[in-house]
C-alpha cells in the first residue's frame, strides 16, 4: 500500500516545539484561504476589505492574522485541556506566537511595530474568548467588528466569519485530541 492510499495517520505524541511548528503552518495556510477569499466569490469578499487597486486593507490583514492565531490557540486549548501539562501547552503556544511574530519580521514587519501588533494580539484574544463563551455568533461579530472598524455589521458578513471560526477550531481539536504533548 502507498503512502497516497493509506491516508493520513496523525502521530500519537508531540512535542511543544513540534506543534508550536504545526501550527504555525496552518495559521499561515489559514490566514492565505482567509485572505485570498476577500477576492473571491465568498462571503467574505463581500467585506470589502481591499482598496480600489485591489490591495488588502493592512489594518485588516492584520486583524485576520490574530483572528486566525487565536482560532488555532483556542482549538489546541480545548484538544488539550486535562491531558497535558499546562508547562508543555503554554510552550507550544508561545513557540506558536513567536514564529509568527518571527515570520512577519522576515516579511517586512518593521520590528518596532510588534510590540504595539502584541498588544492587539493580548486584546483580540481576550475580547474573542468572552465572546465565544457567549456564543459563536458573538465571536462573529467582535471579529467582523475588529475586522470592518465597524461596530454594526451586517449578519451575512458575521456568519461567514463564525463559519470559518467553527471550521478552523473544530477539526484541529478534533485531531489534536488524539495526540499527546510530550516533552
Amino acid at each position: 500500500m502507498t503512502e497516497d492510499t493509506q491516508g493520513f495517520q496523525a502521530p500519537q505524541t508531540i512535542t511543544p516545539d513540534g506543534l508550536a511548528d504545526d501550527l504555525t503552518v496552518l495559521v499561515w495556510e489559514s490566514f492565505t484561504d482567509f485572505v485570498s477569499e476577500w477576492e473571491g466569490s465568498s462571503g467574505l469578499a463581500e467585506l470589502n476589505l481591499v482598496d480600489e487597486e485591489g490591495h488588502p486593507d493592512k489594518r485588516a490583514v492584520e486583524e485576520a492574522l490574530i483572528f486566525l492565531m487565536w482560532t488555532h490557540t483556542r482549538g489546541t486549548q480545548q484538544a488539550f485541556v486535562g491531558r497535558a501539562p499546562p508547562d508543555l501547552l503554554k510552550q507550544a503556544l508561545d513557540g506558536l506566537h513567536d514564529a509568527v511574530l518571527a515570520d512577519m519580521v522576515d516579511n517586512g514587519t518593521p520590528r518596532a511595530h510588534l510590540q504595539h501588533f502584541e498588544k492587539r494580539v493580548s486584546a483580540r484574544y481576550s475580547q474573542y474568548h468572552t465572546a465565544a463563551a457567549a456564543s459563536d455568533v458573538a465571536l462573529g461579530e467582535a471579529v467582523v467588528q475588529n475586522l470592518t472598524g465597524s461596530s454594526n455589521p451586517p449578519k451575512p458578513y458575521t456568519k461567514a466569519v463564525t463559519e470559518r471560526a467553527v471550521e478552523v477550531t473544530g477539526p484541529l481539536r478534533d485531531y489534536l485530541e488524539d495526540v499527546q504533548l510530550v516533552p
